[in-house]
């Protein structure tokens, strides 16, 4: 399982097939990962994406779903 303090500031987030979700802006608590808003995809918006979605982390964090899909069911942050 993929734990929060194993995931940093400005790595990039891929989906299940690879494709571009986001920039890891911050992690809040143990359970969120939040994206920047100044990345391409976010529309001007912070989003929240669980980590429970989280496949794998190395250079980068792979979540277990495509892309598209995440971008669906994300969370604008407050």
């Amino acid at each position: 399982m993929a734990k929060a303090q194993d995931i940093k500031e400005h790595m990039e987030v891929l989906g299940s097939d690879g494709k571009h979700v986001g920039t890891v802006d911050c992690v809040k608590g143990e359970d969120k990962i939040v994206l920047t808003k100044g990345d391409p995809q976010s529309g001007g918006q912070h989003h929240v994406i669980p980590l429970q979605l989280v496949q794998s982390i190395d250079d980068k964090v792979h979540l277990a779903k495509p892309a598209r899909q995440v971008m669906l069911e994300w969370q604008t942050a407050a």
